[in-house]
């Protein structure tokens, strides 16, 4: 049988678990309208490149390669909707690929290389970086780019270098990186919740 913790574990428990709360509660406050059009925007490029054939390649570092499989794995699985499967790759889990390139041409080309292999001229590029300014997916936009993808951000902060490189950015109206997170999940559900919809005729 566990122990309850001493007074003073309790209290600093108690303060983490307030202060996380009304964090989240003041960031998702301040969500609007422009928060929302950039999803569409991304959820539009999505659909008509997935129309076309096309697919949605994902990437990020840390919590946001985790961020970036979570949100592949709703699309290629389902999200609430029983249908078939879209395209969409995470280009984070395949730890051979990561090593050899990163091994072979450094850490910060382990998407941009991924990116040219696997991207074709009408697909979709999420990047997600709490900072903005993740070398490796700021090359992983560039080569997007030079390849004709669309490219979209969920970032963070001020929205670092990827803000100007971006068809839309979500921007996280928070600085501290577990809130940012935190939202950039929920707006990942969101995606994922108003593309099914989509696709399924309901709000095409």
């Amino acid at each position: 049988m566990s122990s309850s913790p001493d007074p003073a574990r309790e209290r600093v428990a108690t303060q983490f678990f307030q202060d996380t709360i009304s964090g989240l509660q003041s960031a998702l406050s301040k969500l609007d309208a422009g928060h929302l059009e950039a999803v569409v925007r991304l959820a539009a490029d999505v659909q008509d490149a997935w129309n076309a054939g096309g697919q949605l390649l994902v990437c990020g570092n840390g919590g946001s390669a985790s961020d970036s499989q979570h949100i592949v794995a709703e699309l290629v699985g389902r999200f609430q909707v029983d249908r078939p499967g879209y395209r969409a790759q995470s280009l984070t889990p395949n730890s051979s690929i990561l090593t050899a390139v990163g091994n072979d041409y450094g850490f910060d080309h382990i998407f941009s290389r991924q990116v040219e292999a696997l991207g074709r001229t009408g697909d979709v590029l999420l990047v997600i970086t709490t900072s903005g300014n993740s070398d490796n997916c700021i090359l992983a936009a560039e080569a997007a780019r030079n390849l004709g993808l669309k490219v979209h951000g969920f970032l963070g902060g001020n929205g670092g270098k990827l803000l100007g490189m971006v068809d839309s950015a979500f921007l996280a109206p928070a600085d501290f990186t577990p809130r940012i997170q935190e939202i950039h999940i929920a707006m990942g559900h969101l995606l994922c919740q108003i593309l099914e919809e989509w696709m399924n005729g309901a709000r095409c």
